[in-house]
């Protein structure tokens, strides 16, 4: 058996692995194009990775997980979430901080405390398509008080976070969690205004299998920058990566990674009430470049004054005061190519409130909702969806999952004029007992983005709250129909 023959069925196993699925069929004498009859099936395996969460004694943490149903699936199946171990480099078995029951039903967890440990998990068969863990911890005072909230997410190579910051008052740290049994091996740069920061100290990071790394971004540079772009890169094995960024007079949030880098990007749903907002931008490639600035407002899209457009020099990062963007309106920043494309990553930070009663988060550029995305650990009263369609028109489709203690679900559709942003009342269970999830769907139309935002309605002094956006859970797969071929065993 040559190498090509090994090569073919090595590809469809690896196929099978993810999906669970792979036909090999004799060939369809009807004449239709096999291309044509690739179906979309369920993953059966997926796997997150929860940052720790705080080192503050006052931090109460919740993990909440749904997976929503997904016609297809096998019936059996589980999901789990665990601490990780692997500060030996060996794996333990621990008990899981966090068990689903069963699909379509949100299930939460709460650690107390500053020793809540970061957290690998992964979800088989049914519980696979679509899993979604948020992790949310509520600070009371010090550095980084009041909310913090970030999705658990997949492990991979690169990450690229704009709005990171060695400034005074800023208090910043690179996460890192390895769910694997090997080592991995990571490289930290860091760009500011003036291009890359010279340091040896965030090349070849070891971070221990089944183990996790906390890096202060003061102790890789002292040089100290308003606006930073952290670039995580892995030269072995993957991570997980998030930036917790404190700081003494707005609190703080997680600063997820901003989409890949691309020549159109959209950061949606920035709140109405936003008293400042930040633009924070930069290319990582050698060419400098020029976007259109737009806000997609309930309205419609329009440009804001004295920010029509924004230039970014290659390799360095470039921060812009945008104020009160918003203006008390549901808004999303789209940027564009105003010329050639060229690749960029960015992100916002947001503040709400006023002197001693601030907060901040973050909202970085994503991905489209595509066929389906979730959003979990929503609370009556305290969340806000927000939809963009940026580009044409849309129909959306949005349904609240039971919650974690009771309720039934609620759906509810929404139409979408191209270059708006809508804050839509959600739907929210009947009965609703304790959080729950939701999941939108795109019926047809152009693409939307979307993002959550929730506050804390029992803090009275600040105005706590954190921000995630939501993208396509990838929950399906292309799987194209395969043939009979004897004739590459001749090969």
């Amino acid at each position: 058996m040559n190498r090509t023959t090994l090569s073919l069925i090595a590809g469809v196993a690896a196929l099978a692995a993810v999906t669970g699925f792979a036909a090999v069929s004799p060939p369809d004498t009807s004449g239709a194009d096999t291309a044509e009859a690739a179906a979309r099936l369920p993953v059966e395996r997926t796997s997150l990775l929860c940052p720790a969460p705080s080192t503050s004694d006052l931090a109460e943490t919740s993990y909440t997980s749904f997976t929503p149903v997904t016609k297809g699936t096998d019936e059996k199946g589980k999901a789990e979430l665990a601490s990780v171990t692997g500060q030996d480099g060996k794996k333990k078995t621990v008990k899981p901080v966090l068990q689903p029951k069963a699909p379509g039903t949100p299930v939460t967890a709460e650690i107390s405390g500053a020793d809540a440990p970061a957290l690998v998990g992964t979800a088989e068969g049914s519980y696979a398509p679509g899993w979604t863990v948020q992790q949310t911890t509520q600070v009371a005072a010090g550095t980084g008080r009041g909310l913090l909230g970030v999705d658990c997410t997949a492990a991979d190579t690169e990450f690229w976070f704009p709005g990171a910051s060695t400034a005074t008052g800023r208090t910043d740290y690179v996460h890192l969690t390895n769910p694997d049994d090997s080592a991995a091996v990571v490289d930290i740069e860091l760009y500011g205004k003036d291009g890359a920061l010279k340091s040896t100290v965030g090349e070849g990071i070891t971070v221990p299998p089944h183990g996790n790394a906390s890096l202060l971004l003061s102790t890789l540079s002292d040089v100290e920058q308003t606006d930073l772009t952290v670039h995580v890169g892995v030269r072995s094995g993957r991570v997980g990566a998030a930036v917790q960024a404190l700081d003494a007079k707005t609190g703080g949030d997680w600063l997820t990674a901003s989409a890949d880098p691309a020549s159109d990007l959209v950061l949606p749903g920035i709140p109405k009430d936003a008293t400042a907002v930040r633009l924070v931008l930069f290319t990582p490639g050698g060419t400098d470049a020029d976007l259109k600035v737009r806000i997609a407002a309930p309205s419609g899209s329009i440009t804001p004054a004295g920010h029509e457009t924004v230039h970014v020099k290659a390799g360095m990062t470039t921060g812009v005061d945008l104020g009160e963007v918003t203006r008390g309106e549901a808004g999303s920043l789209v940027l564009t190519p105003t010329a050639g494309a060229v690749p960029v990553v960015a992100a916002v930070r947001v503040v709400r409130g006023k002197g001693a009663e601030q907060e901040s988060a973050f909202i970085p550029a994503s991905g489209p909702v595509g066929a389906r995305a979730t959003s979990v650990d929503n609370r009556a009263k305290s969340t806000t969806l927000s939809l963009a369609a940026p580009e044409e028109g849309a129909e959306v489709r949005v349904t609240a999952s039971a919650g974690t203690e009771g309720g039934t679900t609620a759906t509810r559709t929404y139409k979408l004029k191209g270059g708006t942003t809508q804050d839509v009342e959600a739907p929210v269970p009947a009965g609703l007992k304790g959080t729950y999830a939701l999941t939108v769907e795109t019926v047809s139309g152009g693409p939307v983005y979307a993002s959550r935002t929730l506050t804390d309605p029992e803090d009275d002094d600040v105005a706590s709250f954190t921000v995630q956006t939501l993208s396509d859970d990838r929950g399906t797969v292309a799987v194209p129909k395969a043939e009979e071929d004897l004739s590459v065993l001749q090969r």
